[in-house]
């Protein structure tokens, strides 16, 4: 029969063994966390520079992607977002045009009003950016999917491609929807000069309950001197450091994922 001795070291050799047990399972835990990282990276990396690509085509600058990541980030978290997903969307809203690629220049870059034939070709970039992100297993392209093919829709369900009305438009879409418009109001295109703010402001407020949700719209004003902040950083012909940008304006809602669209763009 075992003395007391002999059962303490065989406890001890347990304790060690589960604890090795437990360092090895958790070495695996991590080397498997940082394959599908890198995996994502690889993912996101490749659609973002796509989108970005896109970008070039409209503008003299990519800076649009990266100011829809930050109004879309700021709205989010006003909202009530958790971090996560006031992140995933940072990270994902670069991808909402990425279905333009497919559009040709001769009418993506049309200096006048679009033909009833060129818009319905324009409203295909949609579904088209949806279908460049569909079968992820990534959650950001996921995301992206939602954002590309709901930004267009609309609050009373005049949008496209699926007339969704009211909540129906998942709220990714509609935050996205919102500041899309205002970027594009506030910036120079080929067939006009940029709107003044209290221009854009006003036609915003007018579209509250017809274009867009009343409660993003209020979070949009509420928020409005943060956005135009980062609306004139992102504008300025300096060199901006997006990181530091990020933790300025979002404080408490750090950038803890170990890479960021602010890396890629």
């Amino acid at each position: 029969m075992p003395n007391d001795k002999t059962c303490q070291l065989e406890l001890k050799e347990a304790h060690a063994q589960l604890f090795k047990y437990a360092e090895d399972l958790h070495k695996t835990i991590t080397m498997l966390k940082n394959s599908h990282l890198e995996l994502e990276m690889a993912y996101v990396d490749t659609v973002n520079r796509l989108a970005q690509a896109v970008e070039y085509k409209d503008e003299a600058t990519g800076d649009h992607v990266l100011r829809i990541c930050f109004f879309s980030a700021v709205l989010a978290h006003a909202l009530g977002l958790s971090n996560e997903k006031v992140l995933r969307i940072y990270n994902s809203a670069a991808m909402h045009d990425v279905g333009k690629i497919s559009i040709p220049d001769s009418i993506l870059l049309k200096p006048g009003p679009l033909t009833a034939e060129e818009f319905e070709i324009i409203k295909t970039h949609t579904t088209v950016g949806a279908k460049i992100l569909s079968n992820s297993k990534s959650s950001l392209l996921e995301t992206g999917q939602v954002i590309a093919l709901n930004h267009h829709e609309r609050w009373d369900g005049t949008g496209y491609p699926n007339g969704l009305k009211g909540s129906r438009t998942p709220i990714e879409g509609r935050i996205v929807g919102l500041v899309d418009v205002y970027d594009a109001l506030r910036s120079e295109r080929p067939y006009k000069k940029p709107y003044s703010l209290e221009k854009t402001t006003t036609i915003i407020q007018q579209s509250s309950g017809k274009h867009f949700d009343p409660r993003i719209v209020k979070a949009f004003f509420e928020n409005l001197p943060r956005i135009t902040y980062i609306d004139d950083m992102l504008r300025s012909p300096k060199q901006h450091d997006v990181e530091r940008l990020f933790k300025e304006v979002l404080p408490d809602c750090p950038l803890t994922h170990s890479f960021s669209i602010t890396s890629i763009l």
